[in-house]
């Protein structure tokens, strides 16, 4: 029997670009982006503050590819949840071996304000089944302006599945 192990990731941080949604042969959506992240630190020997931005790359699958497409764009915060995972494939052009390591998302939750259209209605409600609740009509003026729109890959789960 093998031992267990832990494959888990989670990040929030800003999009570096608009996500790039594709389609495999089969016809299934594949959206990719990246994510800044910062940290910041002091070295032992002084008192100094210092920052350094890391880079993810996220792909995203099925459902999920296409809701961060119509969501996500550059400057846009967002939390995602997934697992690493590393490819490999021989370069045709130098025939060396190359490796890409990136976040297979299967949640994302996308913060901040959506992107405007020119208008100021309110944006349509998601067609996801586990999108946030919509607010009632009398609770509209404590509606928070941070939108957050939850998907787990295998779509499981339900309302008894919220992280709060």
């Amino acid at each position: 029997m093998a031992s267990r192990s832990l494959n888990k990731v989670m990040i929030m941080g800003n999009m570096v670009r608009d996500p790039e949604l594709r389609y495999t042969s089969k016809g299934t959506p594949i959206c990719t982006f990246t994510i800044a992240t910062n940290r910041e630190w002091s070295p032992s020997d002084s008192n100094d503050t210092r920052e350094e931005t890391e880079f993810h790359n996220v792909v995203t699958w099925s459902k999920l590819a296409e809701l961060c497409a119509d969501l996500l764009y550059k400057g846009r915060r967002v939390y995602v949840e997934g697992r690493l995972q590393t490819r490999d494939w021989v370069d045709e052009e130098s025939g060396k071996k190359m490796y890409r390591t990136e976040i297979v998302a299967e949640e994302m939750i996308a913060l901040g304000q959506p992107k405007s259209g020119g208008n100021d209605e309110e944006p349509a409600p998601f067609p996801t089944e586990t999108a946030k609740p919509q607010p009632q009509e009398e609770n509209k003026e404590a509606q928070q302006p941070t939108e957050e729109v939850q998907l787990r890959e295998d779509n499981s789960g339900g309302e008894n599945d919220i992280p709060f």
